[in-house]
C-alpha cells in the first residue's frame, strides 16, 4: 500500500536521542533503506544567555509525515541561564517541543506528538481552585496542528475528553512487561493457583483489571485513606492503604501502577503484601522516576519487601539506576516503531493497543515451559539414590 501521508520524518527532542536512534534503525530495517539513510530530522533548539530559546529545523518538512518523539521529565538536560548549569524541567521541554512545532510552519503535512508521560498528566481533573494544565497542553498542541497525540499509561486516559475531536491514543505496555518477566524469571508460573494482580490503589484498578482479566487470575487492591484535613507538599497525606481481596499467602504478586515516583506508596503496600504471606514481588512501573533517589528503595529490597521492579525506558533511566540489581529495564523502542510504521501507512493500530492474543501465546509457552521444568526436576535421581 502506498503512502498516503507523505514521507515519514522522526524527530527526537533533546534527551530522547538514544531512544529515537534505536526507533529508525528499526523502520529502516523493515523499509530495507541502508545505513546512509534516516528518517531522523535534525533539528535544534538553543538557548541565549538569558535562558531564552528558539527552535531551527534544518531540513524542509513540506509533505512530511512527522512523528515528534519527547521525554517531558529528562532532567538530565541542561542548559545555560546567567552562567548557570539548568536542568530542564517539564515546563521547558514543553516550550521546547512547541517550538519545534512552530518552526516547522503548518508545512508538514501531518503531526504527531509521541509523548510517553503525559506533561501534567497528574493534574488531570479539578478538585478545588486549581488549574488543568494537562488539558490546556492537549488544546494547544491541537491548535497549533497537531493531529494525533500517542501517550502511554496516561494517569486518567479520560483527559483526552479536551480534545474530543482529535487523536488521542494512549498505549500500554502489558506485554512487553510480561514478557521481560519471563526473560528474566523463566520459572515463573503465570497461572491464577501461583500469582496475583494488586492494584495499589483506585486509580491502578483500570491497569490491573486488565493484567486480571487478560491474564485470568486473582485481583486484589488496596485503597489509599487520606488525611484530607491538611495538605503536605502540595497533596494530602496517607495514613494507611487498606487491603481488599483473596488470600495471598504463598503467591507471587505482581503490583501494576502507572510511575514510581517517590516511591513511598508502592513499598508500603508490598510491606503489607509481605505481611499476608506474599512469596515474590513484582513491581510493575510504566515510568519510574525516583524523585526521592534509591536509598529507601535499596533498604527495601535489601530488607526482601520486593524482588524486582520492571520499568520501561519510555523515561530517563540514569546509568546508575540501570545497574541497580532489583531493575529491569523494558525496552520499548521497537513497539514505538511498530505503532509509527502502521500510522504512517495510515492502517489501523488496535492490536497493537489490545495485544491479547500475543499476550495469550506468551501465557501458553510459559506454562509449557514451567511444565516442562517440572517433569525434568521430577525425572532427576534423588539424591542418596
Amino acid at each position: 500500500m502506498g503512502n498516503l501521508y507523505g514521507e515519514l520524518g522522526v524527530i527526537g527532542m533533546r534527551g530522547c536521542e538514544g531512544f529515537v536512534e534505536q526507533v529508525d534503525s528499526y523502520l529502516r530495517e523493515w523499509r530495507r533503506h541502508g545505513d546512509e539513510e534516516t528518517y531522523l530530522i535534525e533539528t535544534d533548539c538553543p538557548r541565549f544567555g538569558s535562558g531564552e530559546a528558539k527552535a531551527i529545523v534544518h531540513e524542509s518538512m513540506r509533505g512530511h509525515d512527522l512523528y515528534i518523539i519527547t521525554d517531558m521529565f529528562n532532567h538530565s538536560v541542561k542548559y545555560k541561564m546567567y552562567g548557570e548549569s539548568v536542568p530542564m524541567s517539564p515546563d521547558d521541554h514543553y516550550a521546547d517541543l512547541k517550538r519545534i512545532i512552530a518552526a516547522i510552519g503548518g508545512k508538514a503535512r501531518r503531526i504527531s506528538v509521541i509523548m510517553p508521560m503525559l506533561y501534567e498528566g497528574r493534574q488531570h481533573k479539578r478538585t478545588t481552585r486549581e488549574s488543568l494544565d494537562c488539558a490546556m497542553s492537549l488544546q494547544e498542541l491541537v491548535n497549533m496542528g497537531v493531529t494525533n497525540i500517542i501517550t502511554f499509561d496516561a494517569h486518567d486516559p479520560r483527559v483526552q475528553n479536551a480534545i474530543p475531536l482529535s487523536g488521542f491514543d494512549n498505549v500500554r505496555p502489558t506485554y512487553q512487561m510480561l514478557k521481560a518477566l519471563t526473560k528474566r524469571y523463566p520459572d515463573i508460573s503465570l497461572s491464577s493457583d501461583d500469582i496475583m494482580v494488586i492494584a495499589p490503589d483506585e486509580g491502578a484498578m483500570s491497569r490491573s483489571m486488565y493484567y486480571a482479566s487478560v491474564m485470568g487470575i486473582e485481583l486484589g487492591m488496596f485503597y489509599k485513606r487520606r488525611n484530607y484535613s491538611v495538605i503536605i507538599d502540595g497533596k494530602n497525606p496517607i495514613e494507611a492503604h487498606e487491603y481488599l481481596g483473596r488470600d495471598i499467602k504463598d503467591k507471587d504478586v505482581i503490583v501494576v501502577d502507572d510511575m514510581l515516583a517517590s516511591g513511598d506508596s508502592i513499598l508500603d503496600v508490598s510491606l503489607q503484601l509481605k505481611e499476608k504471606g506474599a512469596k515474590r514481588i513484582f513491581l510493575f512501573v510504566t515510568f519510574a522516576i525516583f524523585t526521592s533517589g534509591y536509598e529507601r528503595i535499596q533498604k527495601a529490597y535489601d530488607e526482601g519487601l520486593f524482588t524486582q521492579i520492571f520499568a520501561t525506558n519510555l523515561v530517563y533511566a540514569p546509568d546508575e539506576l540501570l545497574q541497580k540489581p532489583w531493575f529491569t529495564q523494558v525496552n520499548m523502542c521497537k513497539y514505538v516503531a511498530y505503532i509509527i510504521d502502521t500510522l504512517n501507512h495510515d492502517e489501523s493500530i488496535s492490536t497493537l493497543l489490545n495485544p491479547v492474543k500475543r499476550i495469550h501465546a506468551l501465557l501458553d509457552s510459559q506454562a509449557e515451559k514451567v511444565a516442562k521444568s517440572k517433569e525434568e526436576q521430577l525425572a532427576l535421581p534423588k539424591e542418596g539414590n
